[in-house]
């Protein structure tokens, strides 16, 4: 990838070093890697009793579990004619086309980052897919050549750290329950949570130049998506340790990163597609997954995934939790709400 690599990974640690103040010689050592090991599987959330509180998410979310129930669905797709309605969103572009609909994370000059907004809008768009008896199959990508670099370093100093936690936690059950086929498409590079959410897609397309990045514990912040869960199930904790907590590094212009084909070795990618072809190849794909019947189709999902949700959702509260607060102590810290909210969680 070059210099053209190079210049995102340097603009992108700069970017995110600055407010935790990291010094020059503290990035030439994230560069470097974090080569320590210890014990991996007692810290993980399932091995112990989880606290149990009530499920912010589910005033929003519950409706796609109430859909996944009661929709009458469509059995095919509907016309060919392109159907587009962004009106509802500010970062995002909504397309259906051959029964598939696109939403494509629009704020490229970001690199398609997530801000607050947008983790609503996520919500919403899925809540819209769900409801839509035309969507058979729904995608996601990025605008440009970026598919997500996760959340915004912006975000979070305008609202208080439960009001943080809360958005997280609709933000990754909507995708815990989403009742349809789920694909991404990755394009680009996929950071922090766009890459932790994969295991909840039904596939991933992704092009030969996409790459996969998970600096969590550089940052000193934690892993969310339910990869906690999902990865060590996926690909064993040895080698989800080496991508959640350490850092996994591979030597390409100073970036953490998971090529496309490692990915695809470690179960997060279905498909690798050579980028000079990927638009082209890709897309025929998924709109042929679309003229399958949707009732088959979701109730197959159902029952690949129904065993798992309440686990999913636990773990999902677990780290959202723990993602706010550090998330807080990492970028502002000193806030007042800091230790109110830690009593009231832990």
């Amino acid at each position: 990838m070059g210099s053209k690599v190079q210049g995102w990974c340097s603009s992108w640690i700069t970017t995110m070093a600055s407010p935790l103040l990291i010094s020059t010689s503290y990035i030439s050592t994230l560069c470097a890697g974090i080569r320590s090991f210890g014990s991996f599987s007692r810290h993980l959330p399932w091995t112990r009793t989880l606290k149990v509180m009530e499920h912010p998410a589910r005033l929003t979310v519950g409706r796609i579990r109430t859909l996944s129930s009661n929709i009458e669905f469509s059995e095919s797709a509907e016309s060919d004619t392109k159907f587009v309605d962004s009106s509802k969103y500010e970062h995002l572009i909504i397309t259906r086309q051959h029964g598939v609909r696109t939403i494509t994370f629009n704020r490229p000059d970001k690199k398609n980052a997530l801000n607050e907004k947008m983790f609503d809008e996520v919500v919403l768009a899925l809540q819209d897919a769900a409801s839509d008896p035309h969507t058979i199959i729904t995608a996601t990508t990025g605008a440009g050549d970026v598919y997500c670099a996760g959340n915004d370093k912006a975000n979070f100093y305008h609202i208080t750290l439960t009001e943080i936690r809360d958005l997280l936690i609709r933000h990754m059950a909507a995708f815990i329950d989403f009742p349809k086929p789920l694909i991404a498409v990755v394009n680009g590079a996929a950071v922090g949570v766009a890459t932790t959410l994969l295991p909840l897609f039904d596939g991933v397309f992704a092009t030969e130049k996409a790459f996969f990045f998970t600096p969590f514990s550089a940052l000193n912040i934690t892993a969310e998506g339910c990869s906690s869960y999902t990865f060590p199930r996926l690909m064993g904790p040895g080698k989800a340790a080496e991508i959640l907590m350490f850092n996994k590094k591979y030597i390409v212009s100073c970036i953490w990163q998971v090529t496309a084909r490692e990915a695809l070795k470690l179960g997060l990618v279905t498909e690798v597609i050579p980028d000079a072809n990927f638009p082209e190849d890709v897309w025929p794909k998924i709109y042929d997954m679309a003229k399958l019947p949707l009732n088959s189709l979701v109730y197959s999902k159902a029952l690949m995934r129904n065993i798992h949700k309440d686990i999913l959702h636990q773990v999902n509260i677990e780290e959202c939790k723990r993602v706010a607060e550090r998330l807080i102590a990492a970028y502002q810290p000193g806030r007042e709400d800091y230790q109110e909210f830690v009593d009231n969680n832990w």
